[in-house]
């Protein structure tokens, strides 16, 4: 195996070659067609909006899709986007000469404030059709206003900043009630908080921002031509609708930070990025006189909200001295610049711009660009023209800016969806980390890309990377589908290849220890991968080979319990003596084949663990499996060790009940060679009846005689009913043993009475005792003196059998009485008996006309019938209907017999019980014959009444619907 690793490492130097020419064909190096299969729109797409105003247009704004324009001198127009078709105009009702100067419209679109140039300021509510003079502010000019979006409501502003031309900050609130709109100024205060300041003195108030960071602190942010200032300060808990003295307080005796430029445009202004599911803003971009001040807002900091600022200058065909930028919009990745002639889009990340769009002259010179922030929508108008720019798909190209960025985390993000853009980054990534020697961490991202496998291993391989290409392989193989089988058996041999390489060298190493635990944890968990379990077991084979070639021991037990190999494990462990490991193996794993297979070189080592070990087993195992294991060991063993055999089948013999005939054989066996006390109580305990030993009585018998067991041997007689050559046996070795055998047959009195008179030959003739002799006869009531008196010598003196003889007539005496006895009562019995016949025979019952059939129900006189003790009457032929299906064959055969009998004799009266005289008129000679036949009948067909007989007793377990009708039956019912 290692060798055609080897030659596969050399074809990946020939297949690069081969690769690379492909490549100057115009073959890819990935997997994706880099083509574009539709035309993508613009992100800024431009549209005209279809509206000819009636008066030019001086100034417009738009929030949450509502759109405020202003229109000539004295005309406010309304656009609920929403409902584009419904607009509404309000007159501004002034009769003087006063301009609209600028309009301000609040974050809901309900608050809309119109600066006047008379340096007057007016109110208009959504919700009312007639605008409000703001008395309090008269006498300033308003340049911007700091709307609050956490305490405005659609009838109160809350506490608001508003920012004038001579540079002084305001605080005022707005509210609006339905009870007292035309009796109530609706500017509740006016009140001044600070006055912002340039070198040269009070400057424009050019923009304000209110964001709310935590820990109640409130950041504030103002503009001037050339200067931002931020203005930090908390707000206590509570207090928030009593405005933001406090934030402005806390720089009262010194200047608050600021960024200052040196150029000026004589005007500035901010721009916002608000993402659509936050409510505070991620960024900011500051159009002044140097450029576009760009950076993320950071509400975390203590004393300043800007973070990651930097400036991006203008393009070069902006000349701030000619055509300097109007306005300025921000969204996620671009800002745009409104110029009087055209708009550019510049990519926040590069600086570079993306986008130009030119309007024709015959629109007018551009006048304003503005946001919805609600619904991320561009306005653009000139004073004859409105234009809408919908902003789609934005982050399309960021991944290309962030990649070439070296940004790779955040160029992956926004391409996490275009496969074929996600290739190049990490190609990208991969090609990077490989420059600075960041081998892993490139393994790791090429393994990720199309590119050609390879030519990124040859690439590791060059680098002397084996670390890496290691790593490379491992990430490569698990992006592989179940389908690769080849690829997944390729990568899995060579990873084993490469592990086992490594840790070979790390191995040799005592300084390297660590590094030499760590892979070699990596390589276990690489074998026992769930996802590589089948391709390494279908491979076992060569991974066998693998881990023998590098004489890796210890990885080769492992691979082979993680492949449940588990024979190979234990055979490895016998080998090198490690028995009780074999056995820790065998027990943890509980297989039966492999108990079977190693036992008997097991038990000539560790008898008694092996046989822990398979009484832990119980009935998984077969014992007659392991026979032939006991029978090797006990063979070349000692008494002591045969007893862990014993207690083996003893165990199985007890505790699991077994019944088959081998293992009972071998425990006798086991019993006869060590045990002859066990014997017995075994074989008693086992019992006499034959049908429930599990033994070999034949083999048994054998056994025990071969070792002279003999009460055993009359144990197993007794047990085949071999009664004679029991008692023979057993005169041998106790006389009481022989007569607790001759008692046994008890059904054969004549086998009894021959056992006995053994037993009393035995005693008279080999043990020449009367006096036992005698005693056998009061044992056995079978033996008379009689029969024992043949046995004794000539010479023996009657007075020895006087009173055995004298107990034998008195016995034949009781017996002739008892008989006489017997007789008489016999005679009386007879006589009763007698008498009973003639009192049946005089025995009549009476029917009266209108008893019924108990069978058919109709009346019972009309045709010949039957009578019963118990009272119920039937017709002859209801009862023959009744009876004959329940009768035997043979019987229904005889009554068939019968039957036709009776029909071949005359015709016979329309009466059943006729009178006898009658009877024998019309029957003549043919009356015995014909009175035989019908009595034959009547001891079949009325034995027994039907209802209350034996029969009714035996159809109990009868259906009451014939089974073959059943069908029949329960078709009927419906």
């Amino acid at each position: 195996m290692a060798s055609i690793l080897d030659e596969y490492e050399d074809s990946l130097h020939r297949s690069v070659s081969v690769q690379q020419s492909r490549a100057s064909v115009g073959i890819p190096h990935s997997g994706y067609v880099s083509a574009r299969l539709e035309k993508e729109t613009p992100i800024f797409n431009k549209q005209r909006i279809d509206f000819a105003p009636p008066e030019k247009i001086n100034s417009l704004v738009v929030s949450s899709n509502q759109l405020c324009m202003s229109l000539g001198k004295d005309t406010l127009l309304r656009i609920d986007l929403g409902k584009p078709d419904e607009p509404n105009q309000v007159e501004l009702g002034r009769k003087d000469e006063a301009k609209v100067y600028k309009m301000f419209l609040d974050h809901t679109g309900s608050h809309l404030l119109i600066a006047l140039n008379t340096s007057e300021c007016i109110y208009l509510n959504r919700s009312v059709q007639k605008v409000r003079a703001l008395s309090r502010w008269k006498g300033h000019l308003i340049e911007s206003v700091g709307w609050n979006k956490f305490l405005g409501s659609e009838t109160n502003t809350g506490p608001i900043l508003v920012g004038t031309s001579q540079g002084q900050i305001y605080e005022a609130e707005i509210s609006v009630s339905e009870g007292s709109l035309f009796s109530t100024n609706p500017d509740q205060y006016f009140r001044q908080v600070y006055t912002l300041e340039e070198e040269s003195g009070p400057a424009p108030v050019c923009c304000l921002e209110i964001e709310r960071g935590i820990e109640g602190k409130f950041f504030i942010i103002a503009t001037t031509r050339k200067r931002l200032f931020q203005f930090v300060g908390k707000v206590p808990e509570g207090t928030e609708q009593q405005g933001f003295s406090s934030v402005f307080a806390v720089h009262a005796d010194h200047l608050p930070s600021f960024r200052e430029f040196p150029a000026n445009l004589g005007f500035s202004e901010i721009a916002f990025y608000t993402p659509k599911l936050r409510s505070s803003p991620r960024s900011f971009a500051w159009m002044m006189g140097n450029g576009v001040l760009y950076g993320t807002l950071d509400y975390s900091r203590p004393d300043s909200i800007l973070s990651d600022e930097r400036v991006w200058v203008y393009p070069p065909d902006i000349d701030i001295t000619v055509n300097k930028p109007i306005s300025i919009v921000l969204t996620q990745f671009h800002f745009l610049l409104l110029l009087p002639d055209r708009v550019k889009a510049v990519c926040t990340l590069n600086g570079q711009v993306v986008f130009q769009d030119l309007f024709l002259e015959k629109f007018g010179s551009l006048t304003r660009m503005i946001k919805d922030p609600t619904v991320q929508q561009i306005w653009i108008h000139t004073e004859k023209v409105v234009f809408r720019y919908h902003v789609q798909r934005e982050s399309r190209d960021v991944w290309k800016m962030y990649m070439n960025m070296n940004k790779f985390d955040l160029a992956k993000e926004y391409c996490k969806d275009r496969p074929e853009c996600l290739d190049i980054v990490l190609a990208k990534e991969a090609e990077h980390c490989f420059q600075n020697k960041r081998y892993l961490d490139s393994a790791k991202c090429y393994a990720l890309t199309q590119n050609y496998f390879e030519e990124i291993a040859l690439k590791f391989i060059e680098a002397k990377q084996e670390e890496a290409l290691m790593e490379f392989l491992i990430k490569k193989l698990s992006n592989l589908k179940p389908s690769e089988k080849t690829q997944t058996t390729l990568l899995t041999t060579w990873l084993t290849e490469l592990y086992l390489n490594w840790l070979g060298i790390l191995q040799g190493d005592p300084s390297q220890r660590n590094l030499y635990l760590d892979t070699r944890e990596k390589f276990r968990t690489f074998l026992s991968s769930p996802k590589n379990k089948d391709c390494l077991f279908n491979n076992r084979a060569s991974i066998y080979e693998l881990l023998a070639s590098h004489g890796d021991t210890e990885h080769m037990v492992y691979f082979a319990v993680i492949m449940q190999d588990y024979e190979r494990v234990v055979a490895h462990h016998c080998q090198h003596d490690e028995y009780d490991e074999a056995l820790n193996v065998l027990s943890r794993h509980r297989d039966e084949k492999l108990f079977y297979k190693f036992s008997p070189v097991l038990i000539q080592h560790i008898p008694k663990k092996v046989v822990d070990a398979w009484i832990s087993m119980g009935s998984r195992l077969d014992a007659r499996n392991l026979i032939p294991a006991l029978v090797n060991y006990s063979q070349s063993a000692s008494t002591q060790q045969i007893n862990e055999a014993i207690r083996y089948m003893e165990f199985c013999v007890y505790q699991l009940e077994e019944t088959q005939q081998a293992i009972h054989n071998y425990l006798l066996s086991l019993y006869a060679l060590c045990r002859p006390d066990s014997l017995l109580s075994y074989l008693e305990q086992a019992g006499t009846n034959p049908n429930r030993i599990h033994y070999d009585l034949k083999y048994a018998l054998r056994l025990c005689a071969e070792h002279g067991h003999h009460r055993a041997c009359v144990h197993i007689y007794k047990v085949m009913e071999l009664y004679e050559e029991a008692v023979d046996l057993a005169l041998q070795v106790d006389v009481d043993l022989a007569k607790s055998c001759a008692d046994l047959p008890e059904d054969d009195e004549e086998l009894r009475k021959k056992l006995w008179l053994k037993i009393a030959r035995h005693v008279v003739q080999e043990e020449k005792d009367v006096k036992k002799a005698m005693a056998c006869l009061s044992s056995c009531a079978l033996l008379k003196i009689e029969d024992v008196l043949p046995f004794f010598p000539d010479f023996v003196t009657i007075d020895h059998f006087k009173e055995a003889i004298c107990n034998s007539l008195e016995d034949y005496n009781k017996h002739i009485e008892e008989l006489k006895r017997e007789m008489e009562e016999a005679t009386q019995s007879a006589k009763r008996i007698r008498e009973d016949i003639q009192e049946m025979r005089n025995k009549y019952g009476s029917v009266e006309p209108q008893e019924k059939c108990a069978a058919c129900d109709f009346p019972l006189l009309n045709r010949p019938f039957y009578l019963f003790l118990c009272g119920h009457m039937f017709h002859y032929d209801c009862l023959l209907q009744a009876v004959f299906p329940n009768l035997p064959a043979y019987k229904q055969a005889k009554l068939e017999d019968l039957q036709k009998k009776l029909a071949a004799t005359s015709q016979p009266s329309k009466s059943h019980h006729r009178p006898k005289d009658a009877d024998t008129i019309s029957l003549g000679k043919g009356q015995q014959s014909r009175e035989q036949i019908k009595a034959d009948i009547d001891d079949i067909v009325a034995a027994e009444c039907v209802y209350c007989g034996e029969l009714m007793i035996r159809s109990i377990d009868k259906p009451f619907i014939d089974p073959q009708k059943y069908e029949e039956e329960m078709q009927s019912w419906l």
